[in-house]
Parts: structure tokens; sequence; C-alpha cells
């Protein structure tokens, strides 16, 4: 009878060790995730699909939105629509490129910070991966400044679009005079978007009225704003990039620093 109490306290012993094993394994892989890196990435894609996708269709919008309203001779904006083009290719490659990086980075920071806490004994710092992780440390701050340029160059049209639908809102306002609702208008060869020789290039009183109506004005203009609004989420993303890849290229070449003096 004792023989097999001891039986099944062992196996209960090797059960429980086995239980312990197990969550401190699972503790160790949760120490080795970085977390920074992982926030980033996530914020880093919801940024750049919203400013791809959305920028995309208001580009869209923009352009028809000249061609019904403000410049109907073709010739007259067809610089514009160019560049437009342009930018919409442009931002298929930015969508393909950030996606790329961001996965990258969040592979480096798994990397880093397995290294960093030496949770493994085969994650050992090398002059290869500091160099590496210092590359990525520039680059990142490169695109951070980039997309510091491109969070201001998105507001453009954010400013463009609110004071359109600002004058629309003021024809609308009870205090405005009927008789004088016609002589308010919105000029766009103001703001340098299609020529001065552009016709009619400016939009009066009901015209203007039926403008802020329409659902491309509608939808071009919200969505400019959301996509600024993730241009911003972008900047932020890479923000937190700097921070995390900063600090573990510094502990890194601390480690290496430590390491070679303990070798003496």
């Amino acid at each position: 009878m004792k023989p097999a109490m001891d039986a099944a306290a062992e196996e209960s012993q090797e059960q429980s060790q086995e239980k312990r094993g197990c969550f401190e394994c699972c503790i160790k892989c949760l120490g080795g995730v970085p977390y920074a890196s992982l926030v980033a990435t996530i914020l880093c894609f919801s940024g750049v699909a919203l400013f791809c996708g959305c920028g995309h269709v208001a580009l869209t919008g923009t352009v028809t939105l000249l061609e019904n309203h403000f410049s109907k001779v073709t010739s007259d904006h067809a610089v514009l629509t160019d560049v437009i083009q342009l930018m919409q290719y442009v931002i298929y490659g930015i969508a393909s490129f950030f996606f790329l990086y961001g996965i990258i980075l969040l592979a480096e920071g798994f990397y880093t910070t397995s290294a960093v806490k030496e949770l493994h004994s085969e994650f050992k710092t090398t002059i290869c991966g500091r160099c590496i992780s210092g590359l990525f440390v520039f680059l990142t701050y490169i695109l951070g400044v980039a997309w510091l340029g491109v969070f201001g160059f998105s507001a453009v049209p954010v400013y463009v679009f609110y004071n359109v639908w600002s004058t629309c809102a003021a024809m609308r306002s009870p205090v405005v005079n009927v008789t004088s609702v016609e002589s308010i208008c919105v000029d766009v060869r103001q703001f340098g978007i299609i020529p001065w020789n552009a016709t009619p290039g400016k939009a009066c009183g009901s015209t203007l009225g039926d403008i802020c109506n329409t659902s491309e004005f509608y939808l071009s203009y919200h969505l400019y704003i959301v996509a600024c609004a993730g241009a911003g989420a972008t900047v932020i993303a890479l923000l937190i990039y700097m921070m995390a890849t900063t600090y573990n290229f510094a502990v890194l070449k601390f480690k290496s620093r430590e390491d070679c003096c303990t070798k003496f």
C-alpha cells in the first residue's frame, strides 16, 4: 500500500513540476515580447492604411470636383491631374514599403529584446547585430522626419476644404442677408490648385451651396481629415520605434563593452 502511495505522490510532484515549468516558460516568452515595438507596429499599420486608403479616394474625389465645377477645360488642370496620379502611385509604394518595414522592425525588436534581457543563450550581441540595430535607428529617424513633412502636407487639403465648408456654413447662417448670398464666392485659384486662366475657377452663391452638398465634397473632406489623422498616427508610431530602437541599441552597445571588459 505504501509503495502505491509513494508512486502517486511522485506522479503528482512530477505533474506540479511540469506545470511550474510550463508557467515559467510562458513567463519567459512573454518577457521577450517587445511590447513597445508591437504597439508601434499596430499603430504604424493602422496609420499608413488610413493615410493611403483615404488619401487615394480623396484625391480621386478632388479631381472630380475640379472637373465638374472649377476647371471645365481639361488642359487647364492637366498638370494637376498628372500630379495626383503620380501621388496615387506613390501611395501604393508607401503602403508596400511600410508593411515590410514594420514587420522587419518588429522582428528586430524581438531579437534585440531577447538579447538585452538575455532570455535565450543563443541570442548574443555581435558586431553585425549592433550595426544592423544602428542602421534601423538611423532609418527610423530619417523616416520620422520625412513623415512629419507628410503630416504637414496632408493638412493642406484639409485647410482648403475647411475654408470652402466654412464659407458654405456662413451662407446658411440666418444672420446673412439673402440678397448678399450671391456675392459670397470661393476662388480655388488663390490656393494654387489650378492656374489663374482656368475657367470658371470660382463658385458663388447657390452654385457654391450645391458644391458643398455634393457627395464628392462631403466624402473627400472627411477622407482628408482621416488621412491627416493617419499620418499623425504614423508619426507617433515612428517616435515609439525611435525610442525602442535607440534604447535597445544603447543597451546592446553597453553590453558589448561590458563583455570586452570581462574578457581581460
